[in-house]
């Protein structure tokens, strides 16, 4: 029994939550969250993607099963290792999911339920076919994390900066692109000349290498030119603070992608920012920053 409850817990990924703190970015760049309402519908959004991320990598597992078994490290996921029936895989996906989608529907509403159902059709279609397309794969990872951001704005009823979405947008593609350069690296540690379930090959790797290092750097420029936009001025009474983000926000990429280059990024590279000890440093001083310049 206690196998089996580990199993599920493995195959449901609670660690993958983390990721989904996204949905308060919106409230906090509107100096927002500590609103009881807006805390409140963002805490909720926070659970419902967590429940729909879960079903989805249960999806995800179930049909990519044949590529986890030639993979080096997934071949020991739950399905995958045949620790768990598949048919099960697929009952506790759907169910899910579909509280997920009847609770946002009920509690925040029918744009949080559309932006969820996006959410789910995007995680699903990413993993029947779209993961296998190069580039088109990190790009919908990096879409994947901007949803819960919107996510969040749907939810709080905060409309995002244009200053906001494109920031995620670079950075996101930054971090997907990361996540598919480590897959890289692993598969020409073991061996491999081609990812199996996807579109690269070793050789790719230097070109996703350039690819996420400039996108990572596009990002600290447009953080610069918003702390240099009347709109900054609006929301910090001392905005020469914030430029300081920026060489924290260079270090911070730079460290990802040097810890990727060397094949030490085990995990999703949101989900190491959020464990990773000299990120959370990085993550402290910008808010000490922040703050100071409110």
């Amino acid at each position: 029994m206690a196998s089996r409850a580990g199993a599920w817990f493995r195959a449901l990924r609670p660690h993958q939550w983390l990721k989904n703190i996204l949905v308060f970015v919106p409230a906090a760049s509107a100096h927002r969250l500590f609103e009881r309402e807006v805390a409140l519908a963002a805490t909720v959004a926070f659970l419902l993607f967590g429940m729909c991320a879960s079903g989805t990598y249960l999806f995800n597992d179930l049909m990519d099963l044949d590529a986890d078994r030639r993979h080096p490290t997934k071949r020991h996921r739950p399905f995958a290792a045949g620790q768990l029936p598949l048919a099960h895989g697929y009952i506790a996906g759907a169910t899910l999911v579909g509280c997920a989608l009847l609770l946002a529907a009920w509690l925040l509403g029918a744009w949080v339920f559309a932006t969820l159902g996006i959410y789910v059709a995007a995680s699903v279609w990413y993993s029947r076919a779209l993961k296998r397309i190069a580039m088109v794969d990190v790009l919908t990872l990096a879409a994947l994390y901007s949803i819960r951001v919107i996510g969040g704005s749907t939810a709080t009823r905060i409309i995002p900066s244009f200053w906001l979405l494109a920031f995620t947008m670079f950075i996101f593609l930054s971090l997907a692109t990361a996540k598919r350069y480590a897959e890289l690296k692993l598969m020409l540690a073991s061996g491999n000349t081609q990812a199996s379930g996807r579109g690269y090959s070793v050789d790719d790797a230097p070109l996703l290498q350039s690819c996420g290092v400039a996108t990572g750097y596009i990002s600290v420029l447009v953080l610069a030119l918003y702390v240099n936009s009347n709109v900054a001025e609006l929301l910090y009474s001392r905005t020469t603070l914030l430029w300081l983000l920026c060489p924290l926000l260079l270090y911070w990429i730079t460290r990802v992608w040097i810890k990727t280059s060397r094949g030490q990024m085990n995990d999703d590279p949101v989900v190491f920012a959020l464990l990773d000890r000299p990120s959370l440093a990085v993550a402290f001083i910008a808010l000490v920053l922040v703050g100071a310049a409110s």
